[in-house]
Formats: C-alpha cells, sequence, structure tokens
C-alpha cells in the first residue's frame, strides 16, 4: 500500500526504481518482472551520505544528499527517472477509520478530511494527507475499513525536493515501514506455507535506530523502534585506531582493519545487537497477548556481520535468518552476486519502493 499524500501521482505501468533516503545512505533499486511471474533485480547501487545530511529522518542537507542520489542513480547505470521515495514512520500519523461502503471517491474523501481533524494535531492546510480502502470493515457489512495517513507538508516536500534536484521525477511518496514489511512479506510467502501461523519478527538494524515488526499471517501485530545501530561500531572502530569518524566508516565498509577487530570489536558489538534483540521481544511479550516468536529475520547492514544470526539465534532461542530481499530472484549478468549477497539486507526498503511499480 503507497500513499501519494495528496500531492503525487503516477500510473503505475510506467518504470520506476526505489528511492530510500536513510541518515547514513542512498540506496537505490531498479526491478522489472511482476509479483505473478517472479521479480528480477536489474540494478542497484549504496552511496554513503556525509554524516548530519539527514539527522532523525529530516534532510538537513539538501544538497549533499542530492548529490549522493545523483551519484547512486549513475553508478547504478538505471536508465529510470521515475522514483518511489518513503518517509520515516515517525514522520506519518496512520489511524485505521471506518466509514460507510458505497461512497463516492469524493465522498470518501471528504469524510476522511472531516475524520481527520479528530487525529492530526495540525491545521490541516499544513499536512499532506491521503487514504487507502483496506476492505470491508471486519464487523460491519455496511462500512469499509479505512487507513488514512498524514505527514506535515514539509517533510513530503523536503524528499521531493531531493528528488528534484538530482534530476528524477518523484512518482510515489510511500511510508518506510510498509515498504519494509512489503519486502517481508514476498520473502515469508517463500517460507513453508507461506509462514501461516508464524509469528515472525523483522529487526532492521539502521546506523541509529533499529525498526522492529512482528507480523502474523500478513497482519503487523506489533511495531516499535528503539535508538541502537551500526553507528556505534564506527564510533568504536574511530576511538580504538584513532581515526575520524568519516574514515572509520569507510574502513568499516571496505574490511581494511586491524587483525584484532573482529575479535575485540565485531563480537562485542554482535552480542550487543543479540542483546538488544532480546530486550525488544521481552518488551513485546510484556506488552502484548503473545508469548513466543517463531521466526526472526535480521536486516540492515549490520545482519551480514559474521557469527551474529548465530548469536541472536542462541540468545533468543528462536529460528534465525538474515533476510535477503532479493530471495527468489533472478540477477541481471551484471550484478556480482557475492556482493549483492553483502548488500542486500541493506534494501529492505529500496526493494519494497522498487515493487510499487507492479503492486
Amino acid at each position: 500500500m503507497a500513499f501519494d499524500f495528496g500531492a503525487l501521482f503516477f500510473s503505475q505501468n510506467q518504470p520506476l526504481v526505489g528511492l530510500d533516503l536513510s541518515s547514513s545512505s542512498v540506496k537505490l533499486v531498479e526491478l522489472s518482472g511482476s509479483a505473478a511471474a517472479g521479480f528480477r533485480l536489474e540494478k542497484y547501487a549504496i552511496e554513503p551520505l556525509p554524516k548530519g545530511a539527514i539527522t532523525d529522518g529530516n534532510v538537513e542537507n539538501l544538497d549533499a544528499v542530492s548529490e549522493a542520489v545523483k551519484r547512486a542513480w549513475k553508478k547504478s547505470g538505471t536508465k529510470f527517472k521515475n522514483v518511489a521515495l518513503a518517509l520515516p514512520s515517525a514522520a506519518v500519523i496512520t489511524k485505521k477509520i471506518m466509514l460507510p461502503a458505497g461512497l463516492s471517491e469524493e465522498a470518501l474523501e471528504f469524510q476522511v478530511e472531516s475524520e481527520a481533524n479528530q487525529y492530526i494535531p495540525f491545521a490541516l492546510d499544513e499536512v499532506s494527507l491521503d487514504f487507502s480502502v483496506i476492505g470491508p470493515a471486519p464487523n460491519s457489512a455496511d462500512d469499509v475499513e479505512v487507513l488514512l495517513a498524514a505527514s506535515r507538508k514539509e517533510k513530503v516536500e523536503d524528499r521531493v525536493a531531493v528528488a528534484q534536484s538530482a534530476g528524477l521525477r518523484p512518482a510515489i511518496m510511500d511510508i518506510e515501514s510498509f515498504a519494509a514489511r512489503a519486502t517481508a512479506e514476498r520473502i515469508i510467502k517463500l517460507m513453508p506455507n507461506e509462514g501461516e501461523g508464524q509469528i515472525i519478527a523483522l529487526f532492521s538494524i539502521g546506523a541509529y535506530t533499529t525498526s522492529i515488526s512482528v507480523t502474523l499471517n500478513g497482519q503487523a501485530i506489533y511495531e516499535r523502534e528503539q535508538a541502537f545501530g551500526g553507528a556505534q561500531l564506527t564510533q568504536d572502530v574511530a576511538r580504538a585506531y584513532g581515526l575520524s569518524v568519516d574514515e572509520a566508516e569507510t574502513k568499516k565498509r571496505s574490511g581494511d582493519l586491524p587483525e584484532n577487530f573482529e575479535r575485540d570489536l565485531l563480537q562485542p558489538f554482535a552480542d550487543n545487537i543479540a542483546l538488544e534483540v532480546t530486550r525488544a521481544l521481552q518488551f513485546f511479550f510484556t506488552s502484548t497477548p503473545y508469548s513466543r516468536i517463531d521466526q526472526i529475520l535480521l536486516a540492515g547492514g549490520c545482519a551480514v556481520i559474521p557469527g551474529l544470526v548465530d548469536v541472536v539465534g542462541t540468545r533468543t532461542q528462536a529460528a534465525t535468518s538474515i533476510l535477503n530481499p532479493f530471495k527468489g530472484m533472478d540477477m541481471h549478468p551484471s550484478i556480482r552476486e557475492k556482493q549483492a549477497r553483502l548488500d542486500a539486507p541493506s534494501l529492505l526498503i529500496a526493494c519494497g519502493l522498487a515493487m510499487r511499480r507492479i503492486s
């Protein structure tokens, strides 16, 4: 489900690439094919951002971010300029509401705006608002369930400005958690019995924030974010080896670090991730009616830390694996499969956005 937030309209049969703007990097993914026939990964690129260019989901340095987008677009080799972007979940208010079934689009829009006044703590002329009809209401045959989404206009406009400044055409504005969930749902359908009856926890470990989404039978039953991410390891590297943060990030990505790095820094950091995952699950158990997790999926750049899957699995006593957004997809011959496997967990949101073309 994607939202245009009242500002962007797009014919979904046009070529489209997914563009994820995170706090540490720009990620771009181009897919071809379809959900029915199977997707193929055509192009992708990851381009690092200077520290502070995007902070807490806010674009602080438009020029730096748009230049990184230009580099990513060129590096990927894609020819398409229509892009799907996403807003951080924290920047969007979402609410499920019930409305009478059978309303015209115009009447539905009027009703949504009327209802939105109750839930949005801003004047409606300050927000971009959109809605999507989910389907019949569970307990009322005369109503439909509608999901409304609203964000401050400047949040939408900042991301639109980044894409336009890079020479691209913004086509869809989604929500990061929705895009991540779209990717995860495709992977879950590849599991035995399509994951039916399984309580599955997705941990997406970003630079500064870890997003947790727990689903059951395709429905999100719990979502949360906590302040923890790979930037902590970068800081550890900078301190241990007397480097600047930028130098530490570069060497961390290239693997150009002393022999003791894995023993002294990487493995303790993996233990910290496992501890954070365990704490998050305990919070899930105490704040919901559920008392088990059947599968843990790890995503984000930290997911490929050697041994992390085993450490998390041992500590949580739950089946744990790395989420590869491109599992089951063919790849363009120009893509290096070994590098793609390393990069794949970081492309969770970009992949979900790229899937919007044919969803």
